[in-house]
């Protein structure tokens, strides 16, 4: 008895089978990333209004760095710290420009990250090797240098309140009392979702901004100008010399925000007639008047009022009137907390995006609160291990914000938008260029001797 076989379907229904089957699949694949895309937190949420990126943007750069740039002034000197203060904020505004027109550049796509920005630009693989270890180490350390400013400006209001009448307090208890604030906060979903916290810090920073001015105008008023030393900080050419480079760091940490620039965007709803970069500049430009009040005023009004004697946060410097100081310093705890939660975020969206996208975990709540604990804890024990407030912001300043603030943006504008060589747009770019590759190199070495020198006279958990 002879079988017979049945005929093979013709190669062309194959084919056509095989089609539909991959169309099939990267439909349920292109399902799933929507998905996570809803659940991830830079994307969750579109819905954002103008202001809601001002507040963002003011809560992300006024910060830790106000509060230390009439040190930085006392390490530069009127002349140049002026200058460097100034030329700092039309660099960064230029470069924050930039960015914001960026976001939609390619039709039909918005680069909701800094690193896919990036990507588009340098390539999908150099792209995030550049983008994201820079990103990190702005986002990271600017939670540590946060965790050691509230639990100095927690310990400082208690020692205002209490006036010598209760028991000191050690720093490393007030950064744990301060850290475990986050805790809480972190679980927040989206940028949105912390829209009060961030409005909240906003007013707090500009409060407390003004604080330390009139507090400063007041103090130089009543014979603290007359008394001033103006002339550099340190004694020898040495000291000088590293803490010019120290002040270079510091400044270029007070005009950060544009790690998370991007991510703040991506919040805003676009359509073709009314594209996001409209809104968003909008919010911008009260966040860099704000800004400009903030820093112009703490800068150089802390400076004329103590000179080189200023210490690396203003508000300590600051002792009368004793009840408006103490309040000034828990308006700096509000506000850091808001301003930790806006750098956290994008660093909470990277590593939930790896856990789920790479490591397949499911995305939901027991995930989310043992990835974002586990960062806030981390912050919280380096901060406590290492407090040296004017070192870090050297250092952190240098080494990771001077790239993704001054200079990144403008390689990427001269790679996708290609102005005409030698031409106002390309000079303007090339000088930017020069100017942050100068900082990154020179200003770390200012705030790693800083750490050193701080070091040498502190202990562990003191």
């Amino acid at each position: 008895m002879t079988t017979t076989t049945p005929p093979a379907p013709p190669q062309e229904d194959v084919m056509e089978q095989y089609v539909e089957t991959g169309k099939e699949r990267r439909q349920e694949e292109k399902l799933k990333n929507a998905s996570i895309d809803d659940w991830l937190p830079i994307t969750s949420s579109r819905n954002a209004k103008w202001y809601y990126s001002a507040f963002h943007n003011v809560t992300a750069m006024v910060g830790a760095g106000v509060l230390g740039l009439p040190f930085a002034m006392s390490q530069l000197g009127w002349g140049l710290g002026t200058v460097v203060i100034v030329m700092s904020f039309v660099i960064t505004l230029y470069t924050l420009w930039q960015m914001v027109e960026m976001h939609e550049m390619v039709p039909g796509k918005r680069f909701d990250r800094y690193h896919e920005l990036g990507q588009h630009a340098f390539g999908k693989r150099l792209g995030l090797w550049i983008i994201v270890p820079q990103q990190l180490i702005v986002e990271v350390g600017t939670d540590i240098v946060y965790m050691v400013t509230g639990g100095q400006c927690l310990r400082k209001f208690h020692d205002l309140v209490c006036h010598g009448a209760c028991r000191d307090i050690r720093l490393t208890y007030w950064i744990m009392i301060f850290g475990s604030v986050h805790f809480p906060l972190s679980q927040f979903p989206n940028f949105n979702s912390i829209s009060a916290v961030s409005a909240a810090a906003a007013v707090m920073s500009l409060t407390y901004s003004m604080i330390a001015f009139f507090a400063s105008a007041v103090k130089a008023a009543h014979g603290g100008a007359a008394a001033a030393d103006y002339s550099l900080r340190s004694s020898t050419a040495t000291g000088r010399a590293f803490g010019v480079l120290n002040a270079l760091g510091a400044v270029a940490f007070a005009y950060a925000g544009h790690n998370v620039v991007l991510e703040i965007q991506a919040t805003i709803p676009s359509t073709p007639e009314t594209p996001s970069k409209k809104p968003m500049w909008r919010g911008v430009v009260v966040a860099y008047a704000i800004v400009a009040l903030c820093y112009f005023c703490v800068g150089f009004g802390g400076y004329y009022a103590f000179g080189n004697a200023v210490e690396p946060n203003v508000l300590i410097s600051l002792e009368r009137p004793r009840w408006l100081i103490a309040a000034a310093n828990l308006m700096v705890v509000v506000h850091v907390v808001g301003s930790y939660q806006v750098y956290a975020m994008p660093v909470f969206d990277m590593i939930e995006t790896v856990l789920v996208k790479k490591h397949k975990f499911t995305p939901g709540v027991r995930l989310r609160l043992i990835a974002r604990s586990a960062y806030v804890a981390a912050t919280m024990f380096v901060g406590m291990t290492f407090p040296f407030f004017d070192g870090l912001l050297g250092f952190f300043g240098g080494f990771g914000f001077a790239p993704t603030t001054y200079y990144i943006p403008c390689i990427i504008w001269l790679m996708l938008r290609k102005p005409k060589k030698y031409g106002l747009s390309w000079s303007i770019n090339i000088i930017c260029i020069v100017i942050g590759v100068v900082l990154t190199l020179i200003s770390p070495i200012g705030g790693l001797r800083q750490i050193i020198l701080d070091a040498k006279s502190f202990k562990l958990y003191s």
